[in-house]
């Protein structure tokens, strides 16, 4: 269960992540902080990363399973 809640809060920062990005370039088109945009972009990356692992953590592990019904086996 906390692992499904921590890969939810690392999706939310994700896409937090991306909305202030995009919200820096349009902000600071012609401006000095450029490398705002750069930083958001690092720390999606990061985020992205730490919620893979913790995706592939938690198929290797067991605790998360595919439920999809294409992918039952066939008794």
């Amino acid at each position: 269960m906390w692992l499904k809640i921590i890969i939810l809060i690392l999706f939310a920062g994700v896409l937090l992540s991306l909305t202030a990005g995009l919200n820096f370039l349009l902000r600071d088109a012609g401006g000095s902080h450029k490398k705002r945009t750069l930083y958001a972009l690092g720390i999606r990356i990061t985020l992205a990363t730490l919620m893979m692992a913790c995706v592939i953590y938690g198929f290797y592990s067991g605790i998360l399973t595919n439920t999809a019904p294409w992918d039952q086996r066939l008794p």
